[in-house]
């Protein structure tokens, strides 16, 4: 209601008009292959941080292992940025060298 005036106010109160309001970026976690980070670990935090099925934690665990690296999800920017804080700190805690990155889609 555009205009709208209230009869005990001198203000008007206006409508916001539509603005066009795009999504935000999307942001890819990846994680990275090492030779010392064992392929349970790979598959527990995939199952943890990022709330995989064992099927589904198996399979990206295996990409990583033979690709090099592998998506463990797309997200907004805090939440990938917290996804690898999470990652990282578990890692860190096992004493693994586990990489994980995030890249903009």
């Amino acid at each position: 209601m555009a205009g709208t005036e209230y009869p005990d106010s001198n203000e008007q109160i206006k409508e916001r008009q539509d603005q066009d309001v795009k999504p935000p970026d999307l942001y890819r976690v990846v994680l990275h292959n090492d030779h010392y980070t064992t392929m349970e670990f790979v598959v527990e935090v995939l199952m943890k941080v990022f709330r995989k099925s064992i099927m589904e934690a198996t399979e990206i665990m295996l990409k990583v292992h033979q690709r090099g690296a592998g998506q463990a999800g797309q997200y907004t920017f805090d939440i990938a940025q917290t996804k690898v804080a999470a990652v990282h700190r578990m890692a860190r805690k096992r004493e693994f060298p586990l990489k994980c990155t995030i890249e903009k889609v």
